[in-house]
């Protein structure tokens, strides 16, 4: 058996190579059309209310109004203009990552999937587990689920150290529950796919967790302090078409390293229920033994051929001598 430290390698290797296949790239256009319209109609309506939300919310914490009083006092009164701003973005961010997922999960990991069993598994037999409703269900379930996580971690993410943690685990914990069912959903049945999902749960909680980490790499371009407002329509588009790229590759390395999983699993359980064969099994554990050679006493004597016939009255001698088989 292949241990899954190596089956995780060699499919992370294979994702790289199917993202420079041109349907790959065709159809991260997609999502990415999908998501930024929505990122733009939802900005262009709603973003002066949402700063203006913002903005009175803080004034209303007098911690936090004395605290920019102070600033302003020290001529930082451009900080209480940007603040707002640099808020709601980091607030939408989570929003489109979580956006990003889904639509990769929903609108490319299918045809993704059926590319890299065309490719690697078209002998794998397909027992269609789960269908379209089925996917979207889980995959709604577990995005709310997941919202609600994020905001419940919210006040966490002032401290340095879990704000590095937090979201990463939480995107790769849902890219695990997510892509995983998806990938499995058109070839393994339901029995099967459980029993996958339980033997590989490390491996793919790895594998979960390190594609959360590259889900949370594109964030970086928002770190630009108070530019991130002048850019943010730019921003948006790059951030968007990156998170595609990232959960687009997630959904390829899940794809090979579930169905190569599932291949093994379906070889070793055919070889463990043979049915038994009544012809080969009634034969005795030596089966394979050839059959013992009647020879003559003569051949004992010295100078006499092998092939020449017994002596008449000369008692058989038995030799067993190795099979050819």
């Amino acid at each position: 058996m292949i241990k899954p430290m190596s089956r995780l390698a060699d499919s992370f290797w294979r994702a790289v190579a199917y993202c420079l296949h041109p349907r790959v790239i065709g159809l991260s256009l997609l999502p990415l059309i999908v998501s930024a319209a929505l990122a733009f109609g939802l900005g262009y309506f709603f973003w002066e209310a949402a700063v203006a939300g913002v903005r009175a919310t803080m004034e209303s914490w007098s911690l936090i109004d004395g605290m920019l009083k102070w600033l302003d006092s020290l001529g930082a009164a451009s900080f209480r203009t940007v603040l707002a701003p640099i808020i709601v973005l980091a607030m939408a961010v989570p929003a489109l990552v979580v956006l990003s997922l889904l639509l990769v999960a929903l609108l490319m990991t299918p045809s993704m999937v059926d590319l890299v069993a065309q490719r690697r598994f078209a002998s794998l037999e397909r027992k269609r587990g789960a269908g379209f409703v089925a996917s979207l269900s889980w995959s709604l379930g577990h995005t709310v689920l997941c919202v609600v996580l994020l905001i419940a971690s919210l006040p966490f993410w002032l401290i340095p150290p879990l704000a590095l943690i937090l979201p990463p685990l939480i995107w790769g914990w849902l890219g695990y529950r997510v892509f995983t069912f998806d990938v499995l959903a058109e070839h393994a049945s339901g029995p099967e796919r459980r029993r996958l999902i339980s033997e590989h749960r490390m491996p793919l909680l790895v594998l979960g967790l390190a594609t959360g980490y590259l889900g949370a790499a594109p964030a970086a371009i928002w770190a630009l302090g108070a530019l991130t407002i002048a850019f943010a329509p730019v921003l948006i588009l790059v951030s968007v078409w990156l998170y595609t790229l990232v959960f687009a590759f997630s959904s390829l390395w899940f794809a090979h390293y579930a169905l190569a999983a599932l291949q093994e699993m379906r070889r070793a359980d055919t070889l463990s229920d043979r049915a038994p064969d009544p012809v080969m099994d009634a034969l005795p554990a030596n089966y394979a033994t050839a059959p013992p050679r009647i020879v003559d006493d003569a051949d004992d004597v010295e100078g006499i051929d092998e092939r020449q016939d017994p002596a008449p009255g000369a008692a058989p001698r038995i030799e067993n001598k190795p099979s050819p088989l």
